[in-house]
């Protein structure tokens, strides 16, 4: 088992008592970006900041319930022993209800982490926002079963089905809210903390590099395994013959010098919530922004969280004397 990436010593969560509910972190979406929260997190605490109010976005709501649940400890663990293999066995694959993966499976994993009670009994206030698949409206989720929100908050179009709640079909809260500071903000947050996994990834999946900064180190592109999509791709290829092969290929990869069919669609939703975060921290902007500079990690590396956790520690050092001006 891999050991934690904290530079201290663990202790436990904060308890709700010592949380400042003045502070309000806003967790963005970003997909296996998102385990950079966990570094976030654990360097603000180690500084004193421990915020009362935690919203999220996507896998920004996963690792914020986990925060609120008072069991980051828990998730830093399990997400340290992913493997590749590990994921594929929790996607259930399902082609004809609106997304490629149905997502019931990555939740029951979750579980332990999470629990299964309603969002009203975390231990630190907790919401999530999604999109109403409808009317495009944004969502914000601040009761009831806080599986079924996150469930709702991270279905990614095109990759994860809608999930019905309260007689809504629900999507990703990034179509509409990818950092929901506003909901940081209505739930009575005075200093909202941002972060923002979404600043500098436009056109990055489209882009063949000769390295590939991790955490502060190059490592040669020649020496990297193909990324988790890569391996999914070919997982899904080999469970089918004949054209259907040939297709998913086709679909899922390069077809000679074209982007196959996913990079295309992660491409198009970095750009996409690139844009909203822009507009919406314009109209609400949060007292400080931390970006984890992680462009070179793929939606879909969800086996890397140590490079993310990593990434998301030295983001707060980096902005360690706007937190300190402000938290002076």
């Amino acid at each position: 088992m891999k050991k934690p990436v904290n530079t201290q010593t663990k202790d436990k969560m904060p308890s709700p008592a010592n949380a400042d509910i003045r502070i309000g972190i806003a967790l963005g979406s970003g997909s296996a970006r998102g385990w950079s929260h966990i570094g976030v997190l654990r360097a603000l605490e180690e500084i004193g900041i421990v915020p009362g109010i935690v919203t999220g976005c996507s896998i920004g709501s996963l690792v914020g319930a986990a925060y609120a649940n008072q069991q980051l400890d828990a998730l830093e663990s399990w997400v340290l022993d992913l493997t590749w293999k590990n994921i594929l066995g929790m996607m259930d694959l399902s082609f004809l209800e609106g997304g490629f993966i149905q997502g019931d499976k990555i939740i029951q994993s979750v579980r332990q982490f999470i629990g299964d009670s309603d969002i009203q009994s975390l231990p630190v206030s907790f919401a999530t926002v999604a999109t109403d698949l409808q009317n495009g409206r944004e969502v914000w989720l601040r009761e009831g079963n806080v599986l079924n929100s996150i469930r709702a908050s991270a279905a990614l179009p095109g990759l994860f089905s809608p999930f019905m709640l309260n007689g809504k079909w629900l999507v990703d809260g990034g179509l509409v809210d990818p950092v929901p500071v506003s909901l940081c903000r209505a739930m009575g947050a005075e200093i909202v903390i941002a972060v923002n996994l979404n600043g500098d990834l436009v056109g990055k999946h489209l882009q063949k590099k000769p390295i590939a900064r991790i955490a502060g180190k190059i490592t040669p592109e020649s020496d990297k395994e193909p990324d988790l999509w890569s391996k999914i791709s070919s997982h899904i290829s080999g469970s089918v013959s004949g054209q259907k092969n040939t297709l998913l290929s086709q679909l899922l990869g390069h077809t000679q010098n074209n982007p196959g069919l996913f990079e295309v669609m992660a491409s198009s939703i970095n750009i996409m919530q690139d844009r909203v975060t822009r507009s919406r921290m314009a109209g609400d902007p949060p007292e400080v922004t931390l970006t984890p500079r992680l462009a070179h990690l793929g939606l879909m590396e969800f086996d890397q969280a140590e490079v993310a956790i990593l990434e998301g520690r030295a983001c707060v050092e980096r902005m360690r004397p706007a937190l300190d001006q402000i938290f002076s």
